[in-house]
């Protein structure tokens, strides 16, 4: 998995998710949007982080990430997740570049 560059910054993060709360897509093909890092940040339990060569491709690669491990999916990159404990819990981290209009508008949102 790839690492988040230096110049991009945190402009949003989710709730923590369970399997009571995960949102359905999450749990289904989709993809990172374009200039954005996402971060997994499982706080207990574990999930499988599965990774594909594109919308409709081949498996590329599957990540077990534990309690208090990260992973990360790079900009554009298909992916799904599987809870794999009853008690799994984790949040996600979106990056993009420091200058980028997506981290300008949230910025201006937060200041409303």
């Amino acid at each position: 998995m790839a690492l988040v560059p230096k110049d991009f910054v945190n402009y949003k993060s989710t709730p923590v998710f369970s399997r009571d709360n995960v949102p359905n897509m999450l749990l289904h093909m989709h993809n990172t949007k374009a200039g954005v890092y996402g971060q997994i940040q499982v706080l207990t339990g574990s999930l499988k982080f599965y990774g594909f060569t594109g919308s409709r491709g081949e498996l590329d690669k599957e990540i077990i990430i534990r309690a208090g491990e990260t992973a990360i999916s790079h900009p554009e990159y298909w992916h799904k997740v599987e809870l794999l404990t009853e008690d799994t819990q984790f949040r996600l981290h979106f990056y993009a570049h420091k200058d980028s209009v997506i981290v300008v508008q949230q910025q201006s949102e937060r200041s409303e």
